[in-house]
């Protein structure tokens, strides 16, 4: 059952995206802003609304990371922001000016990619925020773009109706003729599908139009074979274009927004409709499936972004894992742990795990020493990053599985302090994200807006350890 929690109608003018990251929405509209919001509460953060933009914005998306969230605009720009306190990173300008419709970022944060309305595609380098290359499709406005899981080649999409594939050195790669009257959005999914025949690995990729479709493919992603497609089904619940369309973190399920107002969400696996959702008053223009919770978000010209809950007993977002109870993770099997690792992009090492049985109680458990000593993970860099991602997995399930004392929370980021400090204005906060907002000059507080007689931050070691024994209440 999806259930209607939360209505945002902060917009005043069409919704035109919406983005999740572990911990936070944004969304973006023809008003020419962004706003960010906790996922805790749906309260705005201190530094939303984003103003820079000159004209509408039509994309927004976070990092991986969700450090670092870029949007893109009509004025021919896409701007990078730190989501920790709001900072503008850079401008990045199309090298035509042409309106950017679309942008998106690597798994590993490499590159950002922006696709504009005269066909012109720029990968950019994260590291040094400089364009690294630029293509063109060969007819139409680019308005759709994805990776794949492992951040080598992206797919982009066209009002001609084009899906083309090139890799991360911009070299075209295959192009489909796959909607007559264009392309309006599309998505890869991050769970592997094995053909069961030569044992390759394919990923699901939706692709909808102004045709009222939605496509199903599959795709074989491969250094020494560049890209195999092929097609899957076609999905026609909808009566009217279909404007957007992305899949669960699990790829067990596939939602899609409408001019003809609806929002449906579809099994996958059988191509069944699980749900419609008719509370739009307009055209459907973005929706998108939380990482780590069972939520989804849609947005619509009717100025509003409305929060939708699943029943955890049903196919949801993150159904592999991430986002129920520490038992349930405990329950996990072999091929739970495996589709969490492909969802984190740590799908080289599904064969090791499997190897090793590692099961959701066995998952819980991995330490440095195991991973080094047991599954024999040589590279200091991977253990971390594993271990990193397993932290990670343990703080959600309690976030998600039970509701975090308020004082325990940075007013800024709205996440649970690790290392909290005692500011000037006499409210604590994360160091770093103080740092990142003093950094920025702003010698006001967060909280009061009032300035800050000084800049010393105290640790706050009596927080540190209430929390800390907090955190040990929860993972009993």
């Amino acid at each position: 059952m999806a259930t209607l929690i939360h209505t945002l109608a902060d917009h005043s003018d069409d919704v035109n995206y919406c983005a999740f990251s572990s911990s936070c929405l944004a969304t973006c509209s023809l008003d020419k802003t962004i706003r960010v919001y906790s996922l805790n509460n749906f309260t705005e953060l201190p530094y939303s609304p984003l103003k820079g933009h000159t004209y509408a914005v039509h994309c927004c998306c976070f990092s991986p990371s969700g450090h670092v969230l870029a949007s893109c605009s009509t004025d021919g720009t896409t701007m990078v922001w730190d989501t920790r306190n709001g900072r503008m990173l850079a401008v990045l300008e199309q090298p035509s000016g042409s309106p950017v419709r679309v942008c998106r970022f690597s798994p590993e944060s490499t590159y950002l990619v922006s696709g504009a309305a005269d066909g012109s595609v720029v990968l950019w380098n994260m590291q040094s925020l400089k364009l690294y290359r630029s293509g063109n499709v060969k007819d139409g406005s680019l308005v759709a773009c994805a990776f794949s899981p492992n951040g080598n080649f992206f797919v982009t999409g066209s009002s001609c109706g084009d899906l083309t594939f090139w890799d991360d050195k911009m070299r075209c790669l295959y192009n489909e003729k796959a909607h007559d009257l264009g392309v309006t959005c599309c998505d890869i999914s991050l769970q592997p599908i094995s053909d069961g025949e030569h044992g390759f690995r394919y990923f699901q990729m939706a692709s909808c139009g102004q045709d009222n479709q939605i496509k199903l493919w599959l795709i074989l992603f491969a250094d020494f074979l560049g890209v195999e497609l092929k097609y899957k089904c076609t999905l026609n619940g909808h009566s009217a274009p279909v404007l957007a369309c992305a899949f669960s973190y699990d790829g067990q399920m596939l939602v899609s927004g409408s001019v003809d107002k609806c929002v449906i969400i579809y099994e996958t696996s059988t191509g069944n409709t699980l749900h419609t959702l008719s509370q739009h008053t307009r055209y459907v223009t973005t929706c998108a499936f939380a990482p780590y919770s069972p939520l989804l978000a849609t947005g619509s010209m009717d100025k509003t972004v409305n929060i939708w809950q699943f029943d955890l007993k049903q196919p949801c977002a993150g159904n592999t894992v991430e986002n129920e109870s520490k038992v349930t993770v405990e329950d996990w099997s072999e091929d739970d742990v495996s589709a969490w690792l492909c969802a984190q992009d740590l799908a080289d090492f599904v064969g090791l795990f499997k190897m090793n049985n590692i099961d959701g109680k066995e998952l819980l458990n991995l330490t440095k020493e195991s991973l080094t000593n047991e599954l024999k993970i040589e590279s200091l860099g991977l253990r971390s990053k594993v271990l990193q991602k397993i932290e990670e997995l343990r703080m959600t399930m309690i976030s998600v599985s039970v509701t975090i004392p308020d004082e325990f929370l940075c007013p800024i980021t709205r996440e649970l302090m690790k290392d909290p400090v005692i500011a000037a204005d006499g409210y604590s906060y994360e160091k770093e994200a103080m740092e990142n907002w003093i950094s920025t000059r702003r010698r006001s507080s967060p909280m009061t807006n009032l300035p800050l007689p000084s800049l010393m931050l105290t640790p706050n070691r009596t927080l540190k350890m209430a929390i800390s024994r907090w955190l040990e209440t929860q993972q009993k």
